[in-house]
């Protein structure tokens, strides 16, 4: 957290007539704090008017927006209404300029370059909507995508979309087993892989992996192969189920009907992890989704016609639909780019932004905190193109923030930091573009959430208070409830404040207004009897110089209760002896006092990460502690466990300071 709320950056002239400005006026109030209490007073009012603002496309209107006659915890959205994602994000550019104009870019993690316009990737969106249609699928089937970062992954999206199917999303690192899960709970009718998928440098299978989660799967019918890897991976094809991307879509037209389906139907069934039971099945309408999305990116973070988003990413997480829809909902372009940012060499990202005029660009904190491993070569590139950058996934350190927001937005580039979750198909807080913004904090709710920081008791927090952070308020891009699973669904967010949604992260605001999100709230130490969120030790840690990334957990402690075990990443070159282990010790000590000093500092390669590239504390914390590891699925280094259960068993006993 920022120390006294420092103002690095402030609107300028250029930002005057952004697209919140413009709805702003469209709602007839002066500021965002006008806008939210007003909000409060009417979210129907408030839905009714984004929608119209954004000129949101339905076949038959609504007749009414909102109906909380069966409580907030299930709202109906336009009731009455009929509409479809692809209708919103393609159909309504055809026969417009936009039509003709670039959508996508890829780069492959090999070199290879591919370029779609808008005419062109809407013609092989019709024809898989068209293969889907020829194998019977179609309205309330679930078909998953098990894809690497390739255009077919955008395809198919929109195909199964457009066919009026149910989009299943599934982390292209996955192995048999979380497939399996995933696949059989949703009772999967279809699937959409690749026979591989590159990983930095080596081939690595995807459909042979699939065939062994399908044995267990009879729901899946059929199965859609894109040829990515050919002769470097074995990718066996099954008879009858199994078909060639590129045959399949061969015989369709470059035309097709769009489902007319209804606003609530649901569009998207996508699977969050948790610590402990399955994975929850998360629901989203077409309405619903599209909507939110395009509240949250082409109003709040301004992003428009004219735009190149790159935010690297997994169709397994949201920001993958986040990327698709906004984009081409606004009539932008989007940076497709497959594989990691510093492979095959640590100057890629940059060099990708640079090459391809990227002017909107999405990161987490976790990767540039990895980049500032490189030293000053990101100072070689050109980014006076860039004009927005979005970030979410974990909190920042002050260096992290500063070092982008200096090197890589030379000062002028404003950081909107990005709260959320896959529950909400989007933000619950952010900054904007009308309000000061500080290192890593945020302005206050995003637009129609209704966001609130409260205690344990449902009141509102004081200044320095740390708290839950809650929504108030219906919101259209909520989870209608959880996959065959109602129960589960209030239990999970609405059990503990009544008529509030807990997202289950820490927050704070600050004497000046700013908020700040500290964390998950499973991730809450309590040392001598005051509740901290990880963010501000690890920041202490990181402002040393010595470390990349941190993850700081409780450990029981015979006399304290809970004392603090820092497991840290150190900078290339930097030796994990006792001499870092007490630098790293002071640091904390200095800016928090001797009952944070740690006692344990130990020393790892990398940290278990999610696709998103959060840092999973849990895992940390439960592998030191002898706890179970909860759902390890959605880990892209799951390596990191075994290398953590190591340095465990070679510490059997605790380093004191």
């Amino acid at each position: 957290m920022a120390d006294n709320a420092r103002i690095e950056w402030t609107p300028g002239p250029e930002y005057e007539n952004c697209r919140l400005r413009q709805f702003l006026e469209f709602c007839g109030v002066a500021n965002m704090a006008a806008l939210h209490e007003k909000t409060s007073a009417d979210p129907a009012w408030f839905w009714d008017a984004a929608i119209k603002f954004l000129d949101v496309q339905f076949y038959e209107p609504y007749s009414q927006v909102l109906d909380l006659s069966g409580g907030i915890q299930h709202p109906k959205w336009c009731l009455g209404a009929k509409t479809n994602v692809v209708l919103n994000c393609l159909d309504k550019h055809r026969g417009t300029p936009v039509w003709d104009k670039t959508y996508l870019v890829w780069e492959g993690e090999d070199g290879e370059k591919r370029e779609f316009t808008y005419a062109e990737f809407d013609a092989e969106v019709c024809r898989f909507a068209g293969a889907l249609r020829a194998q019977g699928i179609g309205r309330g089937d679930v078909v998953a995508m098990y894809v690497p970062m390739i255009p077919e992954a955008m395809t198919s999206f929109f195909g199964i979309l457009k066919a009026g199917a149910i989009v299943l999303p599934l982390f292209s690192g996955f192995g048999p087993e979380p497939l399996r899960v995933r696949l059989g709970d949703s009772d999967a009718r279809a699937v959409v892989t690749a026979d591989g998928g590159p990983r930095r440098g080596a081939a690595s299978p995807m459909k042979s992996t699939l065939d062994e989660a399908l044995v267990d799967c009879p729901s899946v019918t059929d199965v859609f192969v894109v040829r990515r890897m050919g002769d470097a991976v074995d990718c066996p094809m099954k008879d009858g189920r199994d078909h060639w991307w590129d045959v399949a879509l061969a015989p369709h037209p470059a035309e097709a009907e769009t489902e007319r389906t209804d606003a609530e139907e649901i569009g998207f069934l996508v699977y969050t992890s948790g610590t402990t039971g399955k994975p929850k099945g998360v629901l989203m309408s077409h309405v619903g989704s599209v909507t939110k999305l395009a509240l949250d990116i082409c109003v709040s973070f301004d992003l428009g016609a004219d735009d190149r988003m790159m935010w690297i990413s997994d169709m397994g997480w949201v920001v993958g639909a986040l990327t698709a829809v906004s984009t081409s909902f606004a009539g932008g372009s989007l940076m497709l780019v497959e594989g990691s940012p510093d492979y095959p060499d640590s100057t890629r990202h940059w060099r990708v932004m640079q090459e391809n005029d990227v002017t909107f660009l999405g990161v987490a904190p976790t990767t540039i905190r990895g980049m500032m491993r490189y030293g000053d070569e990101v100072d070689d590139f050109d980014f006076s193109k860039l004009r927005v950058i979005a970030s979410t996934g974990e909190p920042w350190t002050d260096a992290a923030w500063l070092w982008l927001f200096e090197r890589v937005g030379d000062k002028r580039v404003p950081i909107l930091n990005y709260t959320g979750g896959t529950e909400c198909f989007g933000g619950i807080a952010s900054s904007n573009l009308l309000e000061p913004i500080t290192p890593g904090s945020f302005n206050g709710p995003m637009p129609g959430s209704g966001a609130d920081i409260i205690t344990a008791e449902g009141e509102k927090t004081k200044p320095g208070e740390l708290g839950e952070l809650v929504m108030t308020l219906p919101a259209i891009g909520n989870t209608r409830s959880l996959w065959r699973d109602d129960e589960r669904y209030i239990e999970s967010y609405w059990s503990m404040f009544g008529n509030k949604w807990r997202q289950g992260d820490w927050a704070m605001r600050d004497e000046e207004g700013f908020w700040y999100v500290l964390g998950r709230s499973d991730d809450t130490l309590n040392i001598s009897g005051k509740r901290t969120g990880p963010a501000e030790i690890e920041g202490a840690l990181m402002s040393t110089g010595s470390i990349s990334e941190a993850a700081v957990i409780g450990v029981p402690d015979p006399i304290k209760g809970t004392a603090l075990c820092c497991v840290c990443v150190p900078m290339p070159g930097m030796n994990d002896d006792e001499a870092l282990r007490g630098r790293l010790s002071a640091a904390v000590t200095d800016l928090l006092g001797r009952a944070y000093r740690p006692r344990d500092i130990l020393f790892v390669s990398d940290l278990p990460k999610t696709r998103n590239m959060k840092i999973m504390r849990r895992v940390v914390r439960s592998v030191i502690t002898g706890e179970p590891a909860g759902d390890l699925s959605s880990l892209v280094n799951p390596e990191t466990v075994d290398e953590l259960r190591s340095l465990t068993v070679k510490n059997n006993t605790l380093l004191t300071f």
